[in-house]
């Protein structure tokens, strides 16, 4: 039943896999291409730091990305067919989502191992100056733990109505994405006073989202 379910979700989901897989593995090398020139000099630790740092926005806006389009794409099939083929089949219904999830969540784990390949292939390149490290473990394991939070919580929303979920995904990402974007800006915008400090900042449930992604630092 999972593997029946699980090749059906990769069909729906491949295009964004593969896509997601290639985005996550090129990440990490284009944040580091100038310490890794073999024909100039090496970037000193200031400009290695900030050219990491401006790439580094977009790991959180990848994970964000990858979570809300496969758990659109997890669900896209059941609602187009108001659901008629899941109430037909012989399992409960807790066991069909948990499976739904489940394939998701397996999916996933292809742009999640491309980026940690990509992470240590960019900081084994790379030449970095002396007081600073790599940390591709580190921003694997949190990459990781981003896409799978934004899966779970925009796969269940999903799985309502086309419409109930169309209207909270947009406010939920164009609210991670603009509180992204001013965090690593440093640009003190409050966007929804008390309620985003309790989500977004730590011990928020999306904190993880928010803050620096380095793959290298002091």
């Amino acid at each position: 039943m999972f593997r029946v379910m699980l090749y059906s979700q990769w069909k729906w989901c491949r295009l964004i896999v593969v896509l997601g897989s290639v985005a996550g593995f090129a990440l990490p090398l284009v944040s580091v291409q100038g310490a890794a020139r073999a024909d100039s000099s090496p970037l000193q630790a200031g400009e290695l730091l900030q050219a990491v740092q401006s790439w580094g926005t977009l790991y959180p806006v990848l994970a964000a990305a990858l979570g809300l389009l496969v758990a659109i794409a997890t669900w896209a099939p059941d609602h187009r067919g108001r659901h008629v083929h899941a109430l037909s089949l012989p399992v409960p219904r807790w066991r069909y989502v948990l499976l739904r999830f489940s394939a998701g969540a397996v999916l996933l784990a292809a742009p999640i191992l491309a980026l940690s390949a990509g992470a240590v292939l960019a900081t084994w390149s790379a030449t970095i100056p002396a007081g600073l490290q790599g940390y591709p473990v580190a921003l694997a394991i949190r990459f990781a733990l981003a896409v799978l939070l934004a899966y779970a919580v925009f796969f269940a929303v999903s799985a309502g109505t086309a419409r109930t979920a169309g209207i909270i995904l947009a406010v939920i990402g164009s609210v991670i994405l603009v509180q992204v974007v001013a965090s690593v800006a440093n640009v003190d915008f409050d966007l929804l006073g008390k309620l985003q400090v309790a989500v977004l900042n730590w011990p928020g449930p999306l904190a993880i989202f928010t803050g620096r992604w380095m793959l290298i630092d002091v």
